[in-house]
């Protein structure tokens, strides 16, 4: 995307920073339509005024959600702070899109399980894990086999959300399916190391700190894609994980064969795991633990998806 030197600077300032390239290539876009709304002028020439301007912008004519123009802003606050650094301070005439309070839809067990069931073997297993496990999309695909622990039936989350790692449950129902697919990685694992393959992807930073990881099979992803692509910032031909848009057109499929009328997404799974733990009685503290949520204010909002205020409540009447 990137074709100035300008941006591409800007795109090897967050690689040493090693943000992921899903969040280097938003904020390029992002950058690069600041730049368009000002008549393509230099953004060192550009001050808070043009800032502004551009939020405001997105927010009265281009309508966006208050997530994009926080996406947008944290852009541009990043392009002042690391290349100009140059601390930005929002005019008060800043008009801000307006968040939408909203309660996350969830899925009964019944219809989680009947989505589920319409999936081929692969995805199952895939959306078995987002609901089991209460695991985010991203967090999924990035899954090393590494990263399951079935002594402990545990799932070992690598820079989550924010940057942090943290651990969730392995439901056991799963353990077999896992075990399997782990078998499929491995075959496919030694057709890449007879043909003179087998790297899997690494961050930069892993690469160099673990040169000889890069084959090794417990660093392959549980989830590999068909075909070994060149990596993005190495350029070498590795392996790299499974692309999120095979996720959503399985999952399109299976709701609509489901006739489940709710809107789901991949994310809908976690929301759903976090109720169905309430529900079933967990302290919300755990729930809180087992989705690396900060504030527990983030994790109370499923108490009102479920109608309660703490988990295991009933109305006196009910008793």
């Amino acid at each position: 995307m990137a074709s100035s030197p300008f941006l591409e600077d800007i795109r090897k300032l967050m690689r040493t920073k090693h943000y992921s390239i899903q969040t280097e290539k938003t904020y390029l876009v992002w950058i690069k339509r600041f730049i368009l709304f000002n008549q393509k002028r230099h953004p060192k020439d550009l001050s808070e005024q043009e800032v502004t301007a551009f939020l405001t912008h997105l927010a009265v004519d281009r309508h966006v959600t208050s997530s994009t123009q926080n996406i947008a802003l944290c852009a541009i606050v990043f392009m002042y702070k690391h290349v100009f650094e140059r601390e930005l301070t929002l005019l008060p005439d800043t008009v801000r899109a307006r968040a939408p309070k909203r309660v996350p839809t969830v899925l009964s067990h019944d219809e989680a399980m009947n989505v589920i069931s319409q999936m081929s073997e692969k995805y199952r297993l895939m959306f078995s894990l987002l609901y089991g496990c209460g695991l985010r999309k991203s967090e999924l695909l990035k899954l090393r086999i590494k990263d399951i622990d079935f002594a402990s039936k545990s799932v070992f989350v690598f820079r989550g959300k924010g940057g942090k790692d943290r651990v969730t449950m392995l439901p056991n129902k799963l353990l077999p399916p896992i075990k399997d697919q782990i078998e499929k990685v491995r075959h496919i694992h030694q057709k890449d190391m007879t043909e003179g393959g087998g790297e899997t992807s690494l961050p930069a930073s892993l690469a160099r700190k673990y040169p000889y990881a890069i084959k090794e099979f417990k660093w392959q992803y549980l989830f590999p894609s068909t075909n070994r692509c060149l990596h993005p910032v190495d350029s070498y031909y590795c392996r790299h994980h499974l692309h999120w848009t095979s996720l959503t057109k399985a999952l399109r499929k299976a709701v609509k064969a489901s006739k489940v009328t709710k809107h789901v997404t991949a994310h809908t799974f976690r929301h759903s795991f976090a109720t169905q733990l309430l529900l079933s009685g967990a302290d919300i503290r755990t729930v809180q633990e087992l989705l690396g949520h900060n504030d527990l204010r983030t994790t109370q909002i499923y108490t009102h998806v479920i109608g309660q205020h703490s988990s295991g409540t009933i109305s006196p009447m009910d008793r």
